[in-house]
């Protein structure tokens, strides 16, 4: 039994196992204890994701879907390193397709929790609410930059607000912070700070759509922030 066994919990969930395969997979489950729970659990969101009352998901939420995922890695359950015998000689296409179809429950599961939370007492529920609200406006509006990195930003003008996400961007030196600026014929104005969320990526940003707004910069500014861009942008989208 080699490790590689361990990664076909999302594939068999959703029976995206060849017969061979699942039949070893399946005898793999009654001695490992973390994939029969991942198994079960990958199954029952598969089964909510089956039973929900289907739509048309805004295109906010699958750039911001998409965004994600690039920058998420599928780590397998955790369990105790199994010495192999001999080295594996299975195709590294099929393993790659296993991480797929694990990429893919993942996506799944991002996105219910984007589109299933309500606002609460806790403040990270009620900002994930309302990046919700923007992302599903009907009249949401999308655009990923060029730029270095990965950068998306959705707008909504009836909520009056602005999703920016961004990632892979540029080290920085010591002592300094990325800051989102609106730009446009009504000024500059901060949309506030990028904070880490893990490698290579950060947290939403949710921030007031000042009006005649046509380009979104980003910017590397002493910690804290500044008032206006002090350094040339590292980002520049431009919404029109």
């Amino acid at each position: 039994m080699t490790a590689e066994l361990h990664t076909l919990t999302g594939a068999y969930a959703v029976d995206a196992v060849p017969e061979v395969e699942a039949a070893a997979f399946k005898r793999h489950l009654r001695g490992c204890d973390a994939c029969r729970q991942e198994v079960q659990e990958l199954r029952e969101t598969a089964a909510r994701l089956g039973t929900a009352v289907t739509g048309t998901p805004p295109p906010g939420l699958r750039e911001v879907t998409l965004v994600q995922v690039s920058h998420t890695r599928q780590w397998p359950p955790l369990v105790a390193a199994v010495r192999r015998a001999e080295p594996s000689k299975k195709p590294s296409v099929r393993i790659a397709l296993w991480s797929a179809a694990a990429a893919a429950v993942g996506a799944l599961v991002f996105g219910l929790a984007t589109t299933t939370t309500e606002p609460g007492a806790d403040p990270a529920q009620q900002q994930l609410a309302s990046v919700n609200s923007v992302l599903t406006a009907p009249d949401a509006a999308t655009v990923k930059g060029a730029v270095p990195g990965t950068a998306t930003v959705v707008t909504s003008q009836s909520q009056g607000k602005v999703v920016v996400l961004a990632g892979e961007l540029p080290p920085l030196a010591p002592g300094r912070v990325y800051q989102v600026w609106l730009i446009g014929a009504s000024g500059v104005h901060s949309a506030g700070l990028l904070t880490p969320d893990g490698p290579h990526r950060t947290r939403p940003i949710l921030a007031d759509l000042p009006g005649r707004i046509d380009r979104v910069g980003i910017t590397a500014e002493p910690l804290g922030g500044s008032r206006t861009p002090s350094t040339p942008a590292v980002a520049m989208i431009d919404l029109a």
